[in-house]
This record gives C-alpha cells, sequence and structure tokens, in this order.
C-alpha cells in the first residue's frame, strides 16, 4: 500500500488515538499555542514562569482548545538553539503539571528532538509535532512508530537560524507535496500510522510563497491526510500590513477563515477563543438549507 492510501485510509476515520483517548477531526478544532520559552516571535505567547503557563493553559482550554501545544524551545527566525538539556528541563514538569492538572486535555508537544518526544510521551503527552519532519533527528521516525502516537510533520526549508535567507522553489505546493510523500514512505516504513502534515507557513518560505500555499491549501488534500495550518499572528499577515505581531489578531482571523474555506482541519494558534469564533462561523456558513 502506498503512502497516499495509507493516509486515504487514516484520515477517513476522522480521528486520532491519542492513548486512552480518542481525538475527533470530523470537524476543525483548535490546538492553542502554549510557548514555554522567553524567545518566541510574539511576546503574549511567552509563558516562562509556571503560574503564567498554568493560567494560560486553563483558559485556553475554558475558550475551547482540543489540544495544546507546548514548546520549550523557540524556532522563529534566527532563533538561538537551546540544548536538548535545557529542552527537557523546561518541559517536561510542564507536561507532568498539565497532564496532572487538566486529565481530559489532548497535549502535544513541539519537539524535533527523539529524546525528548519519547519522555514527553512517558510523561503525559499524546501528540509529537515535529517541525523538521523527522530531518534534524535521524532517530524521529522510528521512535514516533514505536510511541504510536499521532504526529505532525511540519515541513521547512533549510533550519531556523537560516530557512528565511532566500528560500526557493520551482512551485512551492507541488515542491511541498513532493517532499511530503517522500517523507511519508520512509515513516510508514517504520510503521507509524496517525500523521498530520502541515506546509509550515513562514518555514523557509517568502510572503509570495506563504500565500500561495493559503490559496492552494485544498491540493494537500490529495494526500489523504488532516492538515494543520499555522498562521497565528505570522510575518505575513504583519508584514504586508506594516504592523507588529500584537497588532495581526484580525489579519489572522481572516487567513484562519481562509485556510478553513481551502480544508484546514487544524489552526494552530495564540488566540483561542477568536479562533474557536472563526471555525463557529464557517460551520454555520456551510449549513444548506433543506
Amino acid at each position: 500500500m502506498n503512502s497516499t492510501s495509507k493516509g486515504t485510509e487514516f484520515y477517513l476515520k476522522q480521528s486520532l488515538r491519542c492513548s486512552n483517548k480518542m481525538l475527533n477531526i470530523a470537524k476543525p478544532l483548535v490546538m492553542g499555542i502554549l510557548n514555554i520559552t522567553t524567545d518566541s516571535f510574539y511576546a503574549g505567547s511567552r509563558y516562562a514562569k509556571r503560574e503564567s503557563w498554568m493560567a494560560a493553559a486553563q483558559q485556553m482550554l475554558k475558550e475551547g482548545a482540543v489540544i495544546l501545544d507546548i514548546g520549550a524551545a523557540s524556532s522563529r527566525p534566527g532563533a538561538v538553539t537551546v540544548s536538548e538539556d535545557e529542552e527537557l528541563r523546561r518541559l517536561i514538569p510542564v507536561v507532568e503539571e498539565l497532564a496532572h492538572a487538566f486529565p481530559d486535555s489532548v497535549l502535544s508537544v513541539d519537539t524535533y528532538r527523539a529524546v525528548v518526544a519519547a519522555k514527553a510521551i512517558e510523561r503525559g503527552a499524546h501528540i509529537i509535532n515535529d517541525i523538521s519532519a523527522g530531518e534534524l533527528d535521524p532517530a524521529m521516525f522510528e521512535t514516533i512508530a514505536g510511541l504510536g502516537v499521532p504526529y505532525i510533520m511540519m515541513h521547512m526549508q533549510g533550519t531556523p537560524n537560516h530557512m528565511q535567507v532566500n528560500p526557493v522553489y520551482t512551485d512551492v505546493v507541488n515542491d511541498i507535496k513532493t517532499y511530503f510523500e517522500r517523507r511519508l514512505e520512509k515513516l510508514h516504513h517504520y510503521g507509524a500510522v496517525d500523521i498530520l502534515i502541515d506546509p509550515g507557513f513562514g518555514f523557509g518560505k517568502t510572503i509570495f510563497h506563504n500565500y500561495e500555499i493559503l490559496r492552494r491549501l485544498n491540493e494537500f488534500s490529495s494526500i489523504g491526510l488532516p492538515i494543520v495550518a499555522g498562521l497565528s499572528r505570522k510575518s505575513m499577515i504583519y508584514k504586508v500590513l506594516d504592523s507588529t505581531p500584537e497588532q495581526a489578531l484580525t489579519g489572522t482571523t481572516v487567513l484562519h477563515t481562509l485556510a478553513l474555506l481551502n480544508g484546514a482541519n487544524i489552526l494552530r494558534a495564540h488566540d483561542v477563543r477568536e479562533a474557536v469564533e472563526t471555525i463557529k462561523l464557517m460551520e454555520a456558513y456551510k449549513i444548506k438549507p433543506v
């Protein structure tokens, strides 16, 4: 069975097995961004202290986040690389406490390191969100297959330190689709099945590339896997508007609407309430009169 047919089989299930719970993705949902770092591109998402990340997690869940995506190492353009030990030191206590405080929630961990992924799942996380699609740690695919957890595979051209230095594509959408097909073939070789794809807005793309991906997002549906859209407050919004990440909420909502129209299954967002409201309005928009 090739990667596309495997992906289609998975997608038709419209659910993810997250440890002892099933996550329904038949309708779009929101993944709240919880950065345990002082180095994120958007200052409003930096929750380095316990009182701030605990309050933020509670608020996101209250507002309708179905998944909390916890990141302990910034991947913004030009970010300083955090050591594996430091990432674990920041991350594991947060995963443990959130798993204990919110046992019904679904926790995702944003990491490209296999060791971090394994320890996070062991301590209560459910999903691994890898910006490098296994490129930055060759052990990641085998680890994911062994863990048997959902895996978000994102496309990134280059590394966070250099990804925005003259990114070039022949056809950005077709190039990324081909990339995913190659990586999926390798991932399926190890036996992983619960896979999601993220085209990686802002990760080795110009503003033109980002909007081309957004316009043609539904073309990724042919791969047969759920699509994660990470658009929240990114430079493709605030650079066009000549503003800042802090002023990019309205633009984020506009792009979330376009992403949903074009097939996004999960919105990865800093502002959960607004993203949830966008989904609700889109669902109402789709209802046809009898």
